[in-house]
């Protein structure tokens, strides 16, 4: 069923901070100026459609606004979104006037995007979900930002994300921060949005933006996008500028698109990836970017491929085994040759990736917050913030992981240094690209995730495993999911992982796997499971 959504003239309340619901009804008995169906629209569709005139970039903008006060404010209350931009709808008529005189920018033109809230966008706040970093405003974008705003996409505003990106505690829920709340996952709203990028996934899986970023440093993008039905990928570690972006590991620590298709994200990626350096970080436009990932968009890529099925990653959850064999059937009918493959001592970095997370998030944030020129201004201050602050930033769990960061010395240490080595020695070199060059494999497949778990502020995330994709995340290499089925109409992710600078090869591989078997969903926002055999009948027509 589509879902039409009236363009309307929204009041200024609702172009300001995060979760007011003030000016909601004002939006309801506003007068229909057109009717757009924005669900499920592609930015190939809207970039189509706004150059045949059928609307404008203002009036698609004003589009995703409604809905985001009638899907996430309201109705649903996905609460993903944690603060919309005021300059959003006088940035999309600027755009317009610029088609009008026949300049368009390139495919982004006019194409309404979501940010996670730990990327800078200047006066806008970038709080990583912290109520300690709620009067930080940047006075000037990140550099993804700038490139994005270059290329023609309006920032429509930021997405909730699990604070500090899931940084602050041993037993924390993914989808909350003390800024924003707990978002919402839009299959089943019960049920968890998998961190950090939460936001974006619930937002852009319920159409509320065309695409959206997010950030990862194992599993932060590839989990949120299968959890909620997207596509995800997480570039090679510096291949998308970390410059304005709050950080954990500079290690691992990156940007990366996600979408409701793989041509939307290679589309956006095709702008996000490029590099900054001391001759371009005035003039992000002028980057020296990557290739046009569009172009790899075919549906013939697997013909003849070898992948390498990790069945370690299997064995969790009969669903997940289920439509894993599944997408193999796809795989192979498309062309590919599928082999099972041993990955030597899986899961044995995970000691030392902890380590090298713990040092270099001191580190880092050290860095962001001096130079913010803010406060608090040291992770010690942090600490002692969020103390004073405990009935309001800690009421459901604690900061274990900001203590142990304090704890850790310098990025001198031998102790650092042997670990981030040793990280990503077992999980690169002799676990993934051991795995692809002993195997003569193109890529590394795995289940992306298992079913959503209900979320439970008391008792934390309860995952029960099932995702294969943290690997490529701590050798730093590129991994992207795609929606390959459901467990009781709850989203399962394939995750393709390659070697370093193979997103090209990786994005044809998913395009090929999405066009064999188109098996992504649109969200119903049910509010639970149903629990009979006639609910489960009706929640599947």
């Amino acid at each position: 069923m589509k879902t039409w959504i009236a363009v309307v003239a929204l009041p200024a309340a609702l172009l300001c901070g995060c979760n007011d619901n003030e000016g909601t009804d004002e939006v309801a008995k506003a007068p229909a100026a057109m009717m757009i169906d924005i669900v499920e629209l592609s930015a190939a569709d809207a970039q189509a459609k706004m150059a045949r005139g059928e609307f404008t970039a203002r009036q698609l903008t004003q589009a995703y606004l409604e809905r985001i006060a009638a899907i996430d404010r309201t109705g649903p209350a996905l609460n993903s979104v944690i603060e919309l931009n005021a300059a959003a709808l006088d940035d999309a008529a600027v755009l317009d006037a610029e088609r009008a005189s026949g300049h368009v920018r390139g495919p982004l033109h006019g194409i309404a995007l979501l940010l996670k809230d730990n990327i800078d966008v200047a006066g806008m706040v970038n709080s990583a979900g912290s109520l300690a970093l709620g009067n930080n405003r940047p006075k000037q974008d990140a550099f993804l930002v700038a490139r994005l705003r270059a290329a023609g996409a309006i920032i429509l505003g930021k997405t909730n994300l699990s604070e500090w990106a899931n940084f602050r505690s041993t037993h924390s829920t993914s989808g909350w921060s003390s800024r924003g709340g707990q978002t919402r996952n839009p299959y089943v709203l019960d049920r968890n949005p998998c961190g950090s990028s939460a936001g974006t996934g619930s937002a852009i899986s319920a159409s509320l933006a065309t695409i959206g970023v997010g950030t990862e440093t194992d599993g932060s993008i590839i989990c949120p996008a299968a959890i909620n039905g997207l596509v995800g990928l997480k570039p090679t570690v510096g291949a998308v500028s970390r410059h304005g972006i709050i950080p954990i590991s500079s290690s691992q620590d990156t940007a990366g698109p996600m979408g409701r298709t793989v041509a939307d994200v290679a589309a956006l990626l095709s702008v996000l990836a490029a590099a900054d350096d001391a001759n371009t970080a005035n003039d992000p436009a002028k980057a020296h970017a990557g290739p046009d990932f569009t172009v790899f968009l075919n549906a013939g890529a697997l013909a003849g491929k070898r992948l390498g099925l990790a069945r370690k990653s299997l064995g969790f959850n009969a669903d997940v085994d289920a439509a894993m064999e599944r997408a193999v059937a796809a795989l192979t009918a498309a062309g590919a040759i599928v082999i099972d493959v041993k990955i030597e001592g899986y899961g044995s970095w995970d000691a030392a990736e902890l380590d090298v997370m713990l040092y270099e998030f001191k580190d880092g944030l050290n860095a962001y917050l001096k130079a913010a020129g803010i406060k608090p201004a040291s992770l010690t201050e942090l600490i002692e913030w969020n103390d004073a602050h405990r009935d309001r930033v800690m009421p459901w769990f604690g900061q274990e992981l900001l203590l142990m960061a304090q704890a850790k010395g310098s990025l001198k240490d031998p102790e650092y240094i042997e670990a981030r080595t040793r990280a990503r020695r077992l999980a690169g070199a002799d676990g993934l690209l051991a795995t692809l060059s002993a195997n003569r494999i193109d890529a590394l497949i795995a289940p992306s995730n298992g079913p959503a778990w209900v979320t439970d502020l008391v008792l934390g995330d309860r995952s029960g495993g099932g995702g294969g994709a943290g690997i490529a995340a701590v050798a730093g290499t590129p991994s992207i999911t795609v929606p390959m089925g459901n467990a009781h109409g709850l989203p399962l992710g394939l995750a393709f992982m390659g070697p370093a600078d193979s997103e090209a090869q990786l994005i044809g591989f998913a395009f090929a796997f999405e066009q064999a078997t188109h098996a992504r969903t649109p969200p119903k926002f049910l509010p639970t499971l149903p629990t009979t055999p006639m609910q489960a009948a009706d929640a599947h027509r």
